[in-house]
């Protein structure tokens, strides 16, 4: 089920249609990777589908949608605060037919996978462009390339994420065609946001399916566990957080199916705000639900036992992933104090 809107490349589904689908698919660790719809490869489709030429649609993502390889994406730096994107510093230069490419990324998901073959990778190719957000570009790089290296797989609150994981990536004088430039010179920071705005409802829409995971665990656990003389379920206080964990989960639902329904009528970027909305609200949600959980199992909930700890780490982690919460905070209250000045 390949999650490319373009019906003749992929399932033709709406956002908001395949939001619905990404929730169910966010409650098993297992269902993205077996519907090919894992991140970062969802994304990757979206952007050769939208910006590639044929050529690259052909080598690329043809055998993307077939889920014969995987691809990672490397934007994030070890070096810079890369919170403040215009900060990657890694070079782009072109060098007669080629761009010679030299940088180090780090959490390049998919980078661990044994099919990881194409690498998009976001750095500098303009840096005397006059507008800052015109200075990058994104290049796609094949794996394996003489001088790109996998300095090592990055644990997250412990875990490897095995098979695919999150990589250091280094970039030594690597060479690719001219060809391998997506869409043109200066123009990352475009395709950036067309591609990270799914991106976010997928996220949000996986992690609410988390969220309601979470939430069946607590109430089932609530009910089967005995302290002090009755089942958790008749405890006051704990009855109260399963009632606030329902209120959270539906509200973010319905907060990040509205925003893909604008992203589907009025568009991705007039749907800004919004979509930092999903961005802080559901992940902060899926944080506290999860939490609630884990507390009412105990000494268990921070085992392996009930799957709780991971999915806790995972929800954590992605409040850094396509932006942290600060810097969506910002941008919301930047547009809605315009709107009144």
């Amino acid at each position: 089920m390949e999650p490319v809107p373009d019906a003749e490349l992929g399932a033709g589904l709406t956002n908001r249609e395949y939001g619905l689908l990404c929730e169910i698919m966010g409650r098993s660790e297992m269902a993205p990777e077996c519907f090919n719809c894992s991140a970062p490869d969802t994304g990757n489709m979206e952007v050769l589908a939208q910006f590639g030429t044929d050529e690259q649609k052909k080598t690329w993502l043809e055998p993307l949608l077939a889920g014969e390889i995987r691809s990672g994406i490397s934007m994030t730096e070890p070096d810079v605060a890369s919170s403040d994107a215009t900060n990657m510093a890694l070079t782009i230069t072109p060098d007669g037919d080629k761009y010679v490419i030299n940088g180090r990324k780090w959490f390049t998901t998919g980078a661990g996978s044994p099919a990881f073959k194409l690498s998009i990778v976001m750095g500098l190719s303009n840096p005397n462009a006059e507008a800052r957000h015109q200075r990058h570009s994104m290049i796609l790089v094949p794996v394996p390339s003489e001088g790109v290296k996998i300095e090592r797989m990055l644990p997250v609150f412990g875990w490897h994420d095995t098979p695919h994981g999150h990589g250091e990536v280094s970039y030594t004088n690597v060479r690719v065609p001219k060809s391998n430039m997506v869409l043109g010179e200066g123009r990352g920071f475009e395709i950036a946001q067309a591609r990270l705005g799914p991106g976010r409802i997928h996220h949000c829409m996986r992690l609410i399916g988390q969220a309601e995971r979470a939430y069946e665990k607590m109430c089932k656990r609530a009910n089967a566990r005995v302290a002090f003389g009755k089942p958790l379920s008749e405890q006051g206080g704990l009855r109260q957080e399963v009632a606030r964990s329902r209120i959270d989960i539906d509200q973010a639902r319905l907060l990040t199916l509205h925003t893909a329904h604008l992203m589907d009528t009025i568009g991705v970027k007039e749907s800004r705000t919004q979509i930092s909305e999903i961005k802080v609200a559901v992940i902060q949600m899926a944080c506290r639900v999860i939490d609630r959980a884990i507390q009412l199992h105990g000494a268990a909930g921070v085992t392996e036992d009930f799957g709780l700890a991971r999915a806790y780490a995972r929800a954590r982690s992605l409040r850094f992933a396509d932006g942290p919460d600060e810097v969506h905070l910002e941008s919301i209250a930047k547009r809605e104090l315009r709107r009144f000045n």
